[in-house]
């Protein structure tokens, strides 16, 4: 008998053979699959932002000895409920000056960009609602869509303070993208394949944090900052800086569309570390340690999806710690620390893997 809780890739094929057997016609079955694949993905998302909402809350309290939210619920964990419901329930209004129709797009290309991009992450083998061949560049374009919304939520407010917040935004995620990207193209070239299935698969000795020979760990720090700032996550918050830009690109949002950007920023915060965790940490493989099968028969006992999203828990909650123990960097010390330094060592560090990796120079194949 099939244990789907650990078979995922099989509980698919299952759903899909029953689906066939029982309507036959290949259109309706592809529109039914999209359908669930949607509604599933969408569910993960809404419960997943409220959560993040909650934790990040709770994290924050507890780096400064408080309680957090505690009144709503137990421990408060129904208050991102509440607030979710003050914003349904909140006017939507829109400057009289604002270019109505871009004003009322830039949210959903925010939000569209970010929930894309989740329908391609692995969560366990076969448990991914689409799988490509070069899933990884695929997310890393979709993704980085999210940046034409900010700018454009930022022009059409005609608010300068949108408008400068908006300009900002622009050049620190375009800058930060290519050294996030650079890293992860050091780690991709031991592993041969942007494949995202195929990238956990060929963790399967050992994750390729460790297995790149000191590549793979400069990967990670550089592809953990990279990342941070394009998720506008403090230290890197001058997009939305309260003491000198209101709220910057979203100041003239209010209601459900504020709510999109809200959302949007805790989706992409969820994708970076999913991202890492994948190509750095293997994904839903577990952890395995050579020689000791008691231990690793032990780690085989938890399901792919709960180390999935055990390791994307851990790399959140370094995010959420970056957020309350670095001060707010300015403008031109994020400019110049991306040109200056972080490039030149992505691009160092991108040299070095490729030579190791056409040398044969690492002990672990």
């Amino acid at each position: 008998m099939v244990n789907y809780l650990y078979q995922t890739d099989q509980l698919i094929a299952a759903m899909n053979a029953w689906l066939h057997q029982h309507i036959g016609n290949i259109w309706v079955v592809e529109a039914i699959k999209i359908a669930a694949a949607t509604a599933t993905l969408a569910g993960l998302v809404s419960v997943m932002a409220m959560v993040l909402v909650w934790v990040e809350r709770k994290v924050a309290a507890h780096f400064q000895q408080r309680l957090g939210p505690m009144r709503v619920g137990p421990h408060g964990i129904f208050q991102t409920v509440a607030d979710s419901l003050k914003l349904m329930a909140k006017e939507s209004i829109t400057p009289r000056d604002a270019d109505e129709l871009i004003y009322t797009l830039a949210p959903l290309i925010c939000f569209a960009s970010a929930f894309v991009s989740v329908g391609f992450l692995p969560f366990a083998p076969g448990l991914q609602a689409v799988n490509v061949n070069v899933g990884l560049l695929f997310i890393l374009g979709v993704s980085s869509m999210g940046v034409l919304g900010i700018l454009a939520a930022g022009w059409s407010s005609n608010n300068k303070w949108s408008l400068l917040g908006a300009m900002r935004a622009g050049a620190q995620i375009i800058s930060y993208e290519l050294s996030a990207g650079l890293a992860l193209l050091s780690v991709v070239v031991f592993m041969g394949t942007i494949d995202f299935q195929e990238i956990v698969k060929s963790q399967q000795a050992g994750w390729w944090i460790w297995r790149a020979h000191g590549v793979g760990v400069l990967a990670f720090v550089i592809y953990t900052i990279a990342s941070t700032a394009e998720c506008n996550r403090t230290p890197f918050d001058i997009v939305e800086a309260e003491s000198e830009l209101t709220a910057g690109f979203h100041t003239e949002y209010s209601s459900m569309k504020f709510a999109m950007f809200f959302l949007a920023e805790f989706l992409n915060v969820f994708i970076v570390c999913a991202i890492s965790a994948t190509v750095f940490f293997g994904g839903w493989m577990p952890f395995h340690i050579g020689g000791f099968e008691p231990l690793n028969r032990l780690f085989d006992l938890i399901p792919p999806w709960l180390w999935f999203f055990g390791k994307v828990t851990a790399l959140i909650y370094l995010v959420m710690w970056f957020r309350w123990t670095f001060p707010r960097l300015r403008v031109d010390q994020l400019i110049r620390f991306e040109w200056k330094y972080l490039m030149p060592l992505s691009l160092l560090n991108l040299a070095a893997g490729a030579v190791v990796v056409t040398t044969g120079w690492y002990f672990f194949r």
